[in-house]
């Protein structure tokens, strides 16, 4: 699957590279994976809109260590890992939620 902005096999950017920083996002409005905002700003569409409550049942989160998509739902709910793997993802992320997903 091909992820924008990832410069590594676990899906890390140049703007987030942490051991954790391990997940991409699959942006609602142009349905492609990207690594970050930054890189969605970078490389994407340029029309940034975030992923409505109504379809937070939607695979839109990778894992980059095992390439699973989560749903938005598992990945909120997960506790900072993959569901199927277990890899720790960066509790971090959490701060920017508001560029991805409708608020919670």
């Amino acid at each position: 699957m091909k992820v924008n902005g990832a410069i590594d096999t676990e899906t890390r950017c140049s703007h987030y590279y942490s051991d954790y920083d391990r997940i991409a996002i699959n942006f609602y409005c142009c349905n492609e994976y990207f690594s970050c905002y930054q890189c969605h700003q970078q490389y994407g569409c340029g029309a940034a809109s975030v992923w409505p409550r109504e379809d937070f049942n939607q695979k839109a989160v990778l894992c980059g260590k095992c390439k699973t998509e989560l749903t938005i739902n598992e990945y909120l709910n997960s506790g900072n890992s993959c569901l199927s793997c277990g890899a720790t993802f960066n509790p971090g992320c959490s701060v920017h939620y508001h560029l991805y997903f409708e608020k919670l």
